[in-house]
């Protein structure tokens, strides 16, 4: 007994030391275990769908359809529409198309419609016949909508009723020369050679379509085509494979999701968030989806009571919005436990927590055209990931100072704190597709020779730094940091500083180019806090305190919106093109004025000083 004792007591010292130098020397260790096991699932679930016969998103709904026909799917303006329903209506489009469509397998049909049910209809219908399936911005048009559709040669275009009305004539009469055929969720036609959908669903089985028609022999095989943004130029076409649909359907699962949790669905379906994180993950799942039309930050949390929401998708600014809110004395009375998204800025996500409640926000790094994901799996604020059981990046110097971001490749251990392109090496296991109908644009993205002769990396244009602790932080886009006086400003860091201010709702940094100076110097624009005015005294002495000189902004641009794109980030490229200039913009600018310590308004006389060289910056 006394050995067994002794036995014992050296057992349980050795746990306590084990678990008191764990917590010392790796306090995220088990956080790390947990998400570590969960992707080594996440690996095999998808290896088990394979030799399943699991190979398309559509076999997995197909699948969760059998086992749950009844429970509902969707959720749309207080409708629920039942797994069933779903595949029972997107039945009636791939019939509708193959009795009338004049497409087969392989195609590309181009969607451009609002968040509902029939996008999902349509979306999920198209893809039984074996069509490859285009996603479009509701909100670009004429040129770049042309511009999307020839670039991912589309055989039709389904035009949802809710985008009717932005579609001109003359648009369609377009297509129609180029022998795209145009299908319109509308009973009534603006031409009488578009087609019209909803009366052809009624003249047509809910029957199953031949499966031979969805068949994919290949999981790298083309699923969709998803759109980015377009913030350089037109709009490009990510190739989004069989196999990058079913990983991301795991995503939720890794965040600890279950089938008994309801998914709040506010992002545009056409964004790859919104599709492939949320509804392929509810599907996942085989859990429900609330789904909104469109967000709306004031009947948010109203719809998370009434709906029981457990988990919530958000991009960009969402919860700034959210926080911009007046408060209420509900405002942590609901069942939220997860928050999936990224492009939540530090302070807002202390602030969210705060007001709102203990929901585990999971901030992760990705791009539409990228194979990698970060996700920060510890709650530790601002982070989008950690480094914990694969802590060596590869990662690149990145210098401005060279003309045409030429980029110096040199291998070694990259120091903390210090910003960094991040780039990713293209394997079989982390493919990069590319863009369709854009090999110029491809080839752009890769980075050949880098470490070793004959390897190949992906550029994501995306700076990042990571902490002692294994920690990644997105500092900026390649494209959002500019060079004043031989230094590289990231935009997000002089946005927290000036974000502190009270008087400022919210702020977007950008960099202005100045006549006869090298670079581009900062400028500000500042919306203002309901009931505030600009103080340029203060805000000059708050970036005095916190800014160091070349990050300071020499000019403040004051709005009454923010111009934001559809995915809730600012948009940066006109506001810096159209400068500083006071003959130009109505709106009130200021002027950092050093002799007076303060922010002054910009006049005409000022202006032609700055640009003639009298006043020096």
């Amino acid at each position: 007994p006394s050995m067994l004792c002794t036995w014992l007591s050296t057992v349980a010292g050795g746990l306590v030391v084990l678990c008191v130098s764990l917590k010392i020397f790796l306090p995220y260790f088990w956080e790390d275990l947990v998400y570590f096991l969960r992707r080594k699932r996440s690996k095999a679930t998808v290896k088990k769908w394979t030799k399943d016969g699991i190979h398309s998103i559509i076999d997995l709904f197909v699948k969760t359809v059998e086992k749950k026909p009844h429970k509902p799917f969707l959720i749309y303006e207080g409708t629920a529409h039942t797994y069933q329903d779903v595949d029972r209506r997107s039945n009636r489009v791939a019939q509708a198309f193959l009795r009338y469509g004049n497409v087969r397998k392989g195609d590309t049909v181009a969607l451009l419609m609002g968040n509902g049910p029939d996008f999902i209809h349509v979306w999920f219908g198209l893809a039984k016949l074996g069509l490859i399936v285009a996603f479009l911005n509701t909100n670009i048009h004429s040129r770049s909508l042309l511009h999307c559709i020839n670039t991912c040669a589309a055989k039709a275009l389904v035009i949802g009723e809710d985008c009717l009305g932005s579609i001109e004539k003359e648009f369609i009469l377009n297509l129609l020369e180029n022998n795209v055929a145009v299908w319109l969720m509308s009973t009534s036609s603006p031409s009488q050679h578009a087609h019209t959908l909803p009366d052809k669903l009624d003249k047509v089985p809910d029957n199953p379509v031949p499966s031979h028609l969805r068949a994919v022999t290949d999981t790298r095989n083309t699923a969709l085509y998803i759109f980015t943004s377009g913030s350089t130029g037109f709009p490009k076409a990510a190739v989004i494979t069989h196999r990058r649909t079913l990983a991301a359907s795991l995503v939720f699962s890794q965040c600890g999701a279950v089938s008994q949790d309801i998914m709040y669905v506010t992002l545009p379906l056409y964004h790859i968030s919104a599709s492939l994180l949320g509804i392929n993950g509810c599907i996942q799942l085989g859990a429900t989806c609330v789904l909104k039309r469109k967000f709306s930050a004031r009947e948010f949390w109203n719809d998370c009571r009434k709906y029981n929401v457990t988990m919530f998708l958000y991009i960009g600014e969402l919860c700034r919005y959210l926080c911009n809110q007046p408060c209420k004395e509900e405002d942590r009375v609901h069942e939220v436990r997860i928050a999936l998204g990224n492009g939540i800025r530090p302070s807002v996500w202390k602030e969210f927590l705060m007001r709102f409640g203990p929901i585990k926000i999971f901030e992760f790094y990705g791009s539409t055209e990228g194979s990698l994901v970060f996700l920060n799996y510890t709650n530790k604020i601002g982070a989008v990931g950690h480094v914990a059981f694969q802590r060596i990046l590869n990662m690149i110097i990145y210098d401005l100072i060279v003309t045409l971001y030429m980029l110096i490749c040199i291998p070694f251990s990259w120091p903390a704190g210090k910003p960094g392109l991040l780039v990713v090496q293209v394997t079989e296991d982390a493919p990069f597709s590319g863009y369709v109908g854009n090999k110029e644009a491809s080839e752009k993205k890769l980075l050949r020779n880098v470490f070793v002769e004959g390897d190949v990396y992906l550029d994501t244009g995306d700076l990042l730094e990571m902490d002692e602790e294994g920690f990644l932080y997105f500092t900026d886009r390649v494209g959002d940091t500019f060079r004043w006086k031989g230094e590289n400003v990231a935009t997000l860091e002089v946005a927290e500083v000036i974000g502190m201010m009270d008087f400022v709702q919210e702020v977007n940094i950008y960099g202005v180019s100045v006549k006869n100076y090298e670079g581009r110097t900062g400028m500000a624009a500042i919306v203002l806090k309901r009931y505030h005015t600009f103080n340029g005294e203060k805000l000059y002495k708050h970036v005095e305190d916190f800014l160091p000189s070349y990050a300071k902004p020499r000019f403040v641009r004051i709005m009454d919106v923010m111009q934001i794109t559809a995915t809730f980030k600012h948009q940066k490229m006109y506001l810096a093109n159209e400068g500083f200039n006071p003959e130009i913009i109505s709106e009130p600018l200021y002027f950092m004025y050093e002799p007076a310590r303060s922010y002054i308004p910009l006049t005409r006389e000022i202006y032609q000083k700055v640009v003639s060289g009298e006043i020096r910056l």
